[in-house]
């Protein structure tokens, strides 16, 4: 019996040191987003080449960002690095119907816990918050073998698959404004009321010289710390890491805003940028989306 209780201890002890252990052990990654544009699928017809790369310029601080992933061994926070804007810079001037969709539709905060497989986000819609609660997604990574170095790291190439969600400003296309209403009309999209599942290839880079089952954004599951992604047209890049900062910063579980799944996000956003896409084919040209 007592050697029993004794085993039962040493265990609890275990446990207990290795669960405080993954809570005083914290890193810090900078990751560099970049999505790129199909200048092909850019604007409306007849749009000149200057006219498109001007408002794509206008677009290219929503399409390139800092993030700072900070992760210990359980739990990891994403989010963009804070910036303060130049005067006359950000979204002031009018980039169309595709700059009107991104400061509409505003990412926040993304948290994961690999050991409950939980993923919550926040977001804000037209003013409105709301918190995405799910569980993060399963990856079938597959290892090619290949490697390279990124910075001081040596680095492993995997491929998967990734249901995609959201909204991709490549497919954010306003449409013909006023002309033949009835053809307008019949060309009109209904809102989504179920989820549209896209998959999509992803490659990745993760070094195991970090062991933490962490990555940018809802990306995990490899023996190692994935430090390069390519998804589509977006590509994310860890510029710096710094291990065992001085000041640990508290990871933070988000709380704020309306619950809903992924799946049910994807309905309401998809369906509030329709409605922005009719009010932009009659001429309204407006922001607020419709009525809250």
């Amino acid at each position: 019996m007592k050697t029993t209780l004794k085993t039962i201890l040493i265990l609890v002890c275990f446990v207990a040191f290795n669960f405080s252990q993954a809570q005083d052990f914290q890193g810090k990654a900078y990751y560099m987003s970049k999505t790129t544009i199909d200048m092909n699928n850019f604007g409306r017809p007849g749009m000149s080449e200057e006219d498109k790369k001007r408002i794509a310029a206008r677009m290219k601080d929503a399409l390139e960002k800092t993030f700072i992933l900070t992760f210990n061994k359980l739990e990891s926070i994403y989010k963009v690095e804070e910036k303060i804007e130049a005067p006359g810079s950000g979204g002031g001037g009018r980039g169309g119907f595709r700059s009107m969709m991104m400061s509409n539709f505003v990412d926040g905060n993304e948290y994961k816990n690999v050991k409950n497989q939980s993923f919550l986000q926040e977001r804000e819609l037209f003013g409105k918050k709301f918190l995405i609660k799910d569980s993060i997604p399963s990856f079938e990574w597959k290892m090619t073998g290949e490697s390279k170095q990124i910075g001081q790291y040596t680095c492993f190439k995997a491929t998967g698959k990734k249901i995609k969600y959201g909204l991709d400003v490549n497919n954010a296309r306003p449409g013909p404004r006023r002309g033949n209403e009835s053809e307008q009309a019949s060309k009109e999209e209904k809102p989504k009321t179920e989820p549209e599942i896209n998959e999509v290839d992803v490659v990745v880079w993760y070094t195991p010289q970090i062991p933490v089952s962490q990555g940018p954004s809802d990306y995990w599951g490899l023996p190692g710390l994935i430090l390069e992604v390519n998804e589509g047209r977006t590509t994310i890049l860890c510029t710096k890491i710094i291990m065992n900062p001085g000041d640990k910063e508290p990871i933070k579980v988000p709380s704020k805003g309306k619950e809903v799944s992924r799946a049910e996000y994807d309905v309401i956003s998809k369906t509030k940028m329709e409605e922005m896409r009719q009010n932009f084919r009659r001429g309204g040209n407006r922001s607020g989306g419709g009525r809250r």
